[in-house]
């Protein structure tokens, strides 16, 4: 029964930070959100529907330009541009599951993949965004640091607040048991297909969304770096060490990954072999990751999917 005034204590205080934290406590706290949004949607597919995307970045992308392109070109206001984000990234889904839900397994996560370095290579030959040189992202009233925070707040504590909802309503069942058993679940009456959509456009819509506000936050956007195989492997790493198929799972490994990158900024050179590192040795030392080995050892869950 502790569980609840517990979390309420967290969020209240996330939601307080501007006020008493110093800008390091706040610029880490921003992080944490926009990259807690982004592992969501990621073990969403991953962990909870089977579908293991390696293209993620495509939506990351999307929703970043769409951003830039919005406010530069249009005036249109930084929120409504965030929003326009994540509908951009959902159209770019829907097109991408004409080709991509044909496929399964490993030739689902190739195929997702080949859909992001296609992107890389238009955005990157195209003058309208100003080709690979990348383009400064300028809404037409700068927002406060304070402002991108609570749009990353939003984002944050939204999107497990979905997952959580979404998993414990008809359509996470059917998730859950389209993951376990394709042809089972569909026997049972899941409607597969349908099921499978709705969960990849919910993804894109707020991955794209997050990555508006993370694009608005670094002021600028390029094809190489936006559209790059690095996000989705960043995501991986905080889904695997946090514990994939649990709601608590990209919450520990979010802090875990921002802690480690803000700790390994100056070796940048190495720092990704060292995350590799740590990946190896939790696989081995708790193949479930930290909260579903705690989950399976101790039976500690603490935003359970499970419908009494």
């Amino acid at each position: 029964m502790l569980k609840w005034p517990v979390l309420g204590i967290i969020v209240l205080a996330l939601g307080t930070v501007p006020f008493w934290g110093s800008e390091y406590v706040l610029l880490f706290c921003l992080l944490f959100c926009l990259y807690l949004a982004l592992s969501q949607m990621w073990n969403l597919l991953a962990g909870y529907s089977g579908l293991v995307s390696l293209g993620q970045q495509s939506f990351i992308g999307m929703g970043g330009y769409a951003v830039g392109i919005f406010c530069n070109y249009y005036q249109v206001p930084l929120w409504p541009s965030v929003l326009l984000g994540g509908a951009f990234s959902c159209l770019l889904a829907l097109f991408m599951s004409l080709f991509i839900f044909r496929m399964k397994g490993v030739y689902f996560s190739i195929g997702s993949w080949i859909f992001a370095e296609t992107l890389l290579i238009w955005f990157g030959n195209w003058k309208y965004v100003k080709y690979g040189t990348g383009l400064f992202i300028k809404p037409p009233s700068n927002p406060t640091m304070e402002e991108i925070y609570y749009g990353a707040f939003v984002i944050g504590v939204g999107s497990v607040i979905l997952v959580y909802a979404l998993l414990r309503s008809r359509l996470g069942l059917g998730l859950m048991a389209m993951r376990d058993d394709d042809a089972v679940a569909e026997t049972m009456g899941v409607k597969v297909f349908r099921s499978k959509l709705y969960c990849f456009l919910i993804g894109a819509f707020v991955t794209g969304a997050t990555a508006g506000i993370l694009y608005v936050f670094q002021v600028f956007i390029q094809p190489y770096k936006a559209f790059a195989i690095d996000w989705t492997v960043k995501l991986v790493f905080i889904v695997i060490i946090g514990g994939i198929g649990t709601i608590e799972g990209p919450i520990v490994g979010s802090l875990i990954f921002v802690l480690l990158s803000q700790s390994l900024a100056e070796y940048f050179s190495v720092s990704m072999l060292i995350l590799g590192a740590i990946a190896i040795a939790v696989i081995l030392l708790a193949p479930k990751g930290i909260m579903g080995s705690l989950q399976e050892k101790l039976g500690f869950e603490i935003l359970s999917p499970r419908r009494k």
